[in-house]
């Protein structure tokens, strides 16, 4: 009765979602001729000048403006609007935009370009303050110029197509590389001179752009519900073969029912979250190729230290959870546990390094020592759109509360997630849990801004690691940069600033009438124009 009950539940959730998927397609865009990306977190904006650390967002805008560089599945830095970046000292970056590149409209893709949208992302009226603009020469330590500045200092035009960037201090490139060279998507000088800084925050002119650099412009919008883009004929890297690409924005319960009817065709690694009880279901389906991603995004739980100040209840909260239990049951075992932020993926991760194991009668007695009476209660803020956390999360309340820790969740939508730190309203959160992707190469930026103090996440800092951050800004051994994170990984595990619920090993689908395209974490849209829909 409960499997009958289940199907009868998919084939609802399918004709919902065919509904859905119809009433939001662009007009006269036939299904034959449109790609589904099926993701699980809304769009929170798709104007460069405030781009945030939110990767949707940044998937998102990227279709319509090139970022300088990107990352490739094979976690290698490849050239996007830029074919290089350079440097002999770490302090002076020179970005060479192609040659080739063109806007939609014709006209040359510069350096002036690239000097113009950063002069106005560091702009008081835009208020970007999560691109770590204070770094460059010239820009304030709050990230942003003087109102009404026409340059800045750090960001030179050297010829029509180089652009040299100054840092305050050293900087790795491959630190560059993801912190600027990812996030920076220009815009055109010429089109958007004529809107005013106190205008730009909320042009709608960026909600459907007539002049673009990548490989489509939006049609229509919802943020809530869907992206959709038409191709953009003139891209000069080859105008895309599919036509019309939507970005679908469903719960993740319905993406099972969308691969299955083929109203969704794709999914990404980190954007979508299958719901692991999918995944067997997902796997049978004869018209859809499963890939699994390698273990990168962490589910990290984010204490915020200033409001959960004793590191004896930190620790406690980590040896009351059965993580490698959760692992198991839930995620059906694709993924890993992990103490801090590294995970096996990527080059830096120290394998010596042991978890902290399941222990109750360990943490009843760090809240014995740290006089905890119980009468506390502690709020924890997570993602509603992650379904297999919000059930991973009632299993952690509940053995928390077997060692006399009381949580209160409260289950919010991803964008009004990323607010929490900074809403006055719930600045007395003691843990905020999200997928975060550490980016496997260089987790320096995240490091960096997470363990940096008061404002931050965890409002934690220490100097061993303010010590160790700077050395790896300095070093170009990878050897040396592995055991300088080490240091930092071996302290959050000590201090418990943050953990790691898991590391997710994310299942990917693809429709098989789709070629030239996979799931992946990184490098999901590098080549979108060659994806193309089997004759």
């Amino acid at each position: 009765m409960v499997s009958n009950m289940k199907k009868l539940l998919k084939v609802l959730l399918a004709a919902v979602l065919a509904l859905t998927l119809t009433a939001c397609s662009a007009a006269g865009n036939a299904v034959a001729d449109t790609v589904n990306v099926g993701v699980t977190s809304p769009v929170g904006l798709l104007n460069p000048l405030k781009m945030d650390g939110v990767e949707i967002n940044k998937y998102a805008t990227g279709l319509m403006f090139l970022p300088l560089v990107e990352i490739d599945p094979e976690l290698n830095f490849v050239g996007q609007l830029a074919d290089s970046i350079t440097t002999t000292d770490n302090l002076n970056f020179d970005v060479h935009i192609d040659e080739t590149a063109v806007w939609s409209d014709g006209q040359p893709i510069t350096a002036e370009d690239v000097a113009y949208t950063v002069l106005r992302m560091a702009s008081p009226s835009i208020g970007n303050v999560t691109m770590q603009l204070y770094n460059i020469v010239g820009v304030k330590d709050d990230g942003m110029v003087e109102a009404g500045a026409d340059s800045i200092e750090g960001v030179q035009v050297i010829d029509e197509k180089t652009v040299r960037f100054t840092t305050k201090f050293p900087m790795g490139l491959t630190s560059f590389q993801n912190a600027y060279g990812r996030y920076i998507m220009t815009l055109p000088k010429h089109i958007i001179e004529q809107f005013s800084e106190e205008e730009l925050p909320t042009a709608e002119w960026f909600n459907q752009p007539d002049v673009v650099s990548g490989p489509y412009f939006v049609s229509d919008v919802d943020f809530n519900h869907y992206v959709s883009y038409q191709a953009n004929e003139q891209y000069w890297r080859g105008a895309p073969s599919i036509k019309n690409l939507n970005i679908r924005i469903v719960d993740g319960s319905q993406l099972y029912a969308g691969l299955q009817s083929g109203e969704i065709d794709i999914t990404h690694h980190t954007l979508s979250s299958i719901p692991q009880e999918d995944y067997e279901s997902v796997e049978e389906l004869d018209n859809i190729k499963v890939i699994y991603g390698t273990p990168v995004t962490n589910l990290s739980v984010f204490i915020q230290t200033a409001n959960v100040p004793d590191v004896r209840v930190r620790q406690a909260l980590l040896y009351a959870i059965d993580r490698e239990k959760i692992l198991s049951d839930l995620l059906k075992g694709k993924g890993e546990i992990v103490d801090g932020f590294l995970s096996s993926a990527g080059p830096f991760y120290d394998e010596t390094m042991v978890p902290f194991a399941y222990d109750p009668d360990k943490a009843r007695a760090l809240l014995t020592d740290a006089g905890w009476d119980g009468t506390q209660v502690l709020t924890m803020y997570i993602d509603s759109g992650d379904s297999t956390f919000v059930n991973a999360a009632a299993v952690m309340v509940a053995q928390w509360a077997e060692i006399g820790i009381t949580v209160e969740i409260r289950s919010v939508d991803l964008n009004t997630l990323m607010t929490v730190p900074t809403d006055e309203s719930t600045s007395d959160y003691a843990m905020m849990a999200v997928q975060y992707t550490y980016p496997p190469i260089d987790p320096y930026a995240d490091v960096f801004w997470l363990l940096g103090g008061p404002g931050s996440w965890t409002g934690y800092s220490d100097p061993a690691i303010d010590a160790a951050l700077v050395d790896v800004q300095n070093s170009s051994d990878t050897q040396a940069v592995k055991e300088l994170y080490s240091i930092i990984n071996r302290k959050v595990q000590e201090d418990v600033p943050l953990f790691s619920a898991y590391v997710i090993s994310p299942q990917g689908a693809v429709n098989n009438r789709l070629l030239n395209a996979e799931p992946s974490a990184y490098g999901f849209f590098n080549e979108v124009q060659n994806w193309e829909i089997a004759q």
